[in-house]
């Protein structure tokens, strides 16, 4: 099942950096994409980013390593816990 959540998240995430102008159009401008990203570009920048994220976990959880990555992410969060899977 992870095969198939990856595989749409993949293209939802590749829609998001193509179409990035259309997502601009619809929910309009964001200010602290605005404020942080640059003046003028900067929420076109930050839904390409948010694409790009997306994709990316989607490609690890097409890949199956999901589990792995999430722990390695969060282990200075965790501490000593023991891993269960």
């Amino acid at each position: 099942m992870h095969f198939i959540y990856g595989l749409i998240g993949m293209v939802i995430g590749g829609a998001m950096v193509i179409y990035a102008d259309a997502l601009l159009n619809t929910f309009g401008r964001m200010d602290f994409f605005d404020h942080w990203l640059g003046t003028f570009g900067g929420t076109r920048l930050g839904y390409k980013l948010i694409g790009l994220i997306v994709f990316f976990l989607s490609l690890i959880m097409f890949i199956g390593l999901f589990d792995n990555f999430m722990y390695w992410a969060l282990s200075p969060l965790l501490g000593p816990a023991q891993r269960t899977f």
